[in-house]
């Protein structure tokens, strides 16, 4: 069902509540300053920890089975589509499509064609274990993407510890804006993506001497032109 200006959208949120904050904040924002409005229902996760623990055991089914009556709620508020508000959340993304009653509209697929678009050829990333170690689950066709393997378990802790408690401590921002200008200088990575959507807690309002892309953003992006009516989800399914 389309409306006149776009699709309503649905978000599942909750994980965590602060990512979800920032995805309300920022694509608002993105369809105000096109001049339109937004249909927009989320659906919140009422315990982040069972998404943590699905993630680290790759639980893919049982976390599926977790976003199903979320989208199902969605559904029935009447969204046309839905969005996990998570990078990390999209480790079970072809599980949950298997099961969802909306069409999904996925933040990672879209991240190759942007990162060309930008003549960014090598990626270092940021983000949970999961996104780290998989470099972002494998769907970086034309890109190379770089991580600090020894350091995976390390960063993907403090990540988690941050995205739980909805806040940045000193030494947890120290922690990342160090490993991504290693990634940079050591590895010759061209730009740093935040792979996880709290990430935005350390990197917003700071400077790190790096080029930093906010996955978000590009996600927000493909959310904005579905909200107005400036693509379709059969143009965006085409892409991915």
């Amino acid at each position: 069902m389309t409306r006149a200006g776009g699709l309503h959208i649905g978000l599942i949120g909750g994980i965590g509540v602060a990512a979800t904050v920032v995805y309300y904040q920022r694509l608002t924002a993105e369809v105000a300053r096109r001049g339109g409005t937004v249909d927009l229902t989320i659906a919140h996760t009422p315990d982040i920890n069972v998404l943590i623990r699905n993630n680290l055991s790759d639980r893919r089914a049982e976390q599926a089975a977790e976003y199903a009556p979320l989208i199902d709620r969605l559904k029935a508020a009447g969204c046309d589509c839905a969005a996990i508000t998570s990078l990390g959340g999209h480790f079970c993304f072809a599980e949950t499509v298997a099961l969802s009653s909306l069409p999904l509209v996925s933040a990672v697929a879209p991240l190759d064609d942007f990162f060309v678009r930008e003549g960014i050829r090598r990626i270092g990333l940021l983000g949970t274990r999961v996104v780290m170690r998989t470099k972002l689950y494998g769907q970086l066709a034309r890109t190379e993407a770089v991580a600090l393997d020894a350091e995976i378990d390390t960063i993907g802790q403090a990540y988690q510890e941050m995205a739980v408690a909805g806040h940045c401590t000193p030494a947890e921002r120290t922690l990342f804006v160090e490993a991504g200008r290693r990634m940079v200088q050591e590895m010759g990575a061209e730009a740093i993506v935040l792979g996880g959507t709290d990430l935005g807690l350390a990197f917003d309002g700071q400077d790190p001497g790096y080029r930093v892309i906010d996955a978000l953003d590009v996600h927000v992006a493909v959310l904005a032109d579905l909200a107005t009516g400036r693509t379709s989800l059969a143009e965006v399914a085409a892409t991915t």
